[in-house]
């Protein structure tokens, strides 16, 4: 067995686990990555965000032209070639990690394709096939991710039955799917499905969908959504799935204990995600988890192991790409001594449904349930001038704001494009704005932008295109 000793090892080279090793690089340190995939990428660009996004681009497409008839533009049905689709789906995420993986080169970066286990706090074993390398290692950063959840009361062994990697293949355009799960990746998939031609049932067991989300935003997305999907359903559990004649049959439980069975062609389950913490040899190493799996932490990132860091979605917390990213450059500048501890104000989170729901930092019910005074400032987009040119008034813009301060604490965003938007916001709210100065910052007309800027004049009374009786 061949043994090598490197000053940094990175485990995972997903988006916590490739800008560790670039950065760390671009540092000076000698670094070595490992994954089980040919490239850098990990799941974001192999089976989430980023083939996520280009087949919602598509649905985009599909929507804006049954859209535009009553622009008085009117297209013919979509002809829909899956194999096309797919191909195209594919190409985006090879030219994407094959752009990482040119890089990675590029740095000098020694990337291993295999498993990982440590042997002890220093040094690991790398399982590549039929080889094995052994590396030692002066520090580590684990970023090994995490995998879909499945139904913990339930067995079934169906190709009808998917998770979102699976789901993202897009076998075929099943005439009935239900969505188990109104989450972000739930409602995300089952908006791909619906536009493709599929008729979408969405089931989520608490009583709103985007359970945790502001519900200003999610009222605002649910008049849109429920014309998307066929039926959305909260209050609402799964118990049981069985196969009848290639087709999945579902016993839903209501609110009420009631229990009704229906059949669905499909069936996605998206439940939420768990840590990929498992078989990595921590039992050899102080290296600590909770009872989730979740691997503990300090501000800094670090372990029990004062050598060995962790990042991303296996330490928990907000499981989202760019946090992943910006806990990498948090602990590699821990790890060569630099005091720069993890404590953003500001992660912000987006749905790319239709329309994109995002926010950052407090929310409404946040602050409630700790007491805390807060004062709300909206905008709605029926206000906004490029909102009606664009013939999308379902739209809102909110603002989370201490009175005594005037700090934006919070903004919520739901309308097209929020995704975009909503970074105006998470640099309000990072670095301690007032709505004074979010509200004098001249924005573009005719822009989406600009509700922002309404909305902060709006916690003033001083909004142009919304009539206060107060002011006067």
């Amino acid at each position: 067995m061949p043994e090598t000793k490197k000053d940094l090892v990175v485990i995972g080279a997903g988006p916590g686990g490739y800008p560790a090793a670039f950065y760390a690089a671009d540092k000076g340190v000698n670094v070595t990555l490992i994954d089980r995939e040919k490239n850098p990428g990990g799941v974001c660009l192999y089976r989430g965000c980023i083939p996520t996004k280009t087949l919602l681009h598509v649905c985009d497409i599909i929507r804006e032209a049954k859209k535009s008839s009553r622009f008085g533009v009117t297209f013919s049905d979509p002809d829909i070639d899956l194999e096309t689709l797919r191909k195209w789906k594919d190409q985006v995420i090879d030219k994407n990690v094959t752009g990482l993986g040119q890089l990675a080169r590029k740095r000098n970066i020694k990337y291993i394709q295999g498993e990982a286990k440590f042997i002890d706090s220093h040094s690991l074993v790398v399982h590549k096939g039929s080889e094995e390398e052994k590396i030692k290692f002066d520090k580590c950063i684990i970023a090994t991710g995490s995998a879909p959840a499945s139904l913990p009361h339930i067995t079934i062994n169906s190709s009808s039955v998917m998770d979102s990697k699976e789901g993202l293949e897009i076998p075929d355009i099943p005439s009935t799917l239900l969505v188990i799960g109104g989450g972000y990746i739930g409602l995300e998939m089952g908006t791909i499905y619906a536009a493709l031609g599929s008729k979408v049932t969405v089931v989520e067991m608490m009583d709103q969908i985007l359970p945790g989300c502001d519900n200003d935003l999610v009222r605002t997305y649910s008049m849109t959504a429920r014309k998307t999907f066929a039926s959305i359903m909260v209050n609402t559990t799964v118990t049981d799935m069985e196969e009848v004649d290639n087709k999945i049959k579902v016993s839903l439980k209501g609110k009420d204990d009631s229990v009704e069975t229906k059949t669905y062609d499909k069936v996605l389950v998206s439940i939420g995600r768990l840590p990929n913490s498992q078989n990595l040899g921590l039992e050899n190493t102080k290296v600590s988890t909770d009872e989730k799996g979740f691997i503990e932490i300090n501000g800094h990132r670090q372990t029990a192991e004062s050598n060995i860091y962790a990042i991303g979605d296996v330490v928990g917390g907000v499981m989202l790409a760019h946090k992943a990213t910006h806990e990498a450059k948090s602990a590699v500048e821990s790890m060569l001594g630099n005091d720069n501890s993890f404590n953003p104000k500001a992660i912000p989170s987006v749905l790319f449904t239709d329309p994109e729901i995002a926010w950052c930092g407090l929310t409404e019910e946040e602050a409630k349930k700790t007491g805390m005074n807060i004062k709300l400032a909206k905008f709605p987009w029926g206000a906004s001038g490029r909102a009606s040119s664009l013939g999308r008034m379902d739209g809102v813009t909110k603002l989370i704001i201490d009175p005594a301060t005037e700090h934006i604490l919070g903004v919520g965003i739901t309308g097209p494009h929020a995704g975009e938007l909503i970074s105006e916001g998470a640099l309000c709210v990072e670095n301690a704005l007032k709505a004074f100065q979010l509200g004098h910052t001249i924005h573009p007309h005719p822009t989406l932008s600009e509700s922002l800027m309404e909305a902060a004049d709006a916690f003033y009374n001083s909004c142009i295109h919304i009539y206060n009786p107060l002011r006067r």
